[in-house]
């Protein structure tokens, strides 16, 4: 998924092309997750949209508020910290290894208590505030997400950050079809993946990568060693089922042929398309950490950090710093 500084067309307060848009194209691209187009567009000038890169919150409708630096030592921020930093190894090994003791689990009790548990998926009529799960038939599948979740996207960043591009859809289009040698696993996502394998479970993709380019992601995903991705089998992309960039229906199709015992990905749309569904800022925070969501969380519901773009770089000051948040220095000198 794009980055999302910018706000998307589709989505109220983003820029079109931003990738902090709807759920659609979240994952469009690997620049748009679950329904913010991958192609996280900045239809913004090239200082703005270096600043969107770095993986920060843009004022919007208020353009005089001070903003933290763009980059650091020339590099966007949150690219440094999702692509160069300790800590978001740290915090990828931690998510994959508490989703395979998770599932390890699961896959024991749904044999020594002969119990079929929910599935992640959450039923057709499903709401924030109520979050049926479907029931569980079938074989036991983990569904990821792939870009910035198994799979991270290092070299089209690259090319974003040094050039302080905006986004174009050909330009995209040609990174998916590349062969993948500047694209590298996402931190535990080799490892994890094995071991859901050897528990006996299916390991499903549901990405927004395009269906028509569907070979080069089997590929690119097969030569990071975590597949075999089949495109209609055990590869989802947007195009495969009815909703754009939204992945709900593909979670359906998947669900009616697997249990899917947890969802992995980045983007609050790699769970369900209800949290893109026109939420303010405030409002999808507050419904990730109600008390109906907050139960799935590390409980069928794994996420991953990508502070690079996405549905969660959104807001403006107001929504970012309530006014019973705000703290002026006593000391600081006043103009």
């Amino acid at each position: 998924m794009r980055r999302a500084c910018a706000a998307s067309s589709r989505h109220p307060g983003l820029d079109p092309g931003s990738r902090f848009f709807s759920t659609a194209e979240e994952e469009a691209g690997p620049r748009v997750k679950s329904g913010v187009t991958r192609g996280v567009g900045r239809a913004l000038t090239v200082g703005t949209a270096a600043f969107a890169l770095s993986g920060c919150v843009v004022a919007v409708g208020n353009q005089s508020a001070p903003v933290a630096p763009a980059t650091v030592s020339g590099v966007p921020a949150g690219m440094q910290y999702l692509y160069g930093s300790g800590e978001a190894a740290a915090a990828s090994r931690q998510t994959y290894s508490a989703l395979v003791r998770y599932v390890q689990q699961y896959q024991r009790d749904r044999t020594t208590l002969r119990r079929m548990p929910l599935q992640a998926v959450l039923a057709p009529n499903a709401t924030l505030a109520m979050p049926t799960q479907l029931a569980c038939t079938g074989k036991s599948a983990v569904v990821f997400d792939v870009d910035e979740t198994v799979l991270l996207n290092t070299g089209y960043e690259y090319s974003d950050a040094r050039g302080g591009l905006t986004y174009d859809a050909a330009r995209w289009e040609r990174w998916e079809r590349s062969d993948g040698r500047a694209t590298r696993p996402v931190p535990g996502a080799v490892e994890g993946l094995a071991a859901l394998r050897a528990a006996g479970v299916t390991v499903v993709f549901n990405s927004n990568r395009n269906a028509a380019t569907a070979s080069y992601t089997e590929a690119v995903l097969n030569r990071a060693g975590l597949g075999p991705a089949r495109h209609g089998e055990t590869l989802f992309l947007k195009g495969d089922a009815p909703g754009g960039s939204g992945k709900d229906a593909r979670r359906a199709l998947i669900a009616s042929r697997y249990c899917v015992v947890a969802l992995v990905g980045d983007q609050l749309g790699d769970f369900s398309d209800l949290f893109n569904a026109g939420l303010k800022p405030a409002e999808r925070r507050a419904a990730a950490d109600s008390p109906a969501i907050v139960p799935l969380w590390g409980n069928g519901w794994f996420l991953l950090p990508n502070p690079v773009y996405g549905t969660a770089l959104a807001g403006d000051f107001d929504d970012v710093f309530p006014n019973d948040l705000r703290w002026s220095d006593p000391g600081a000198r006043k103009e």
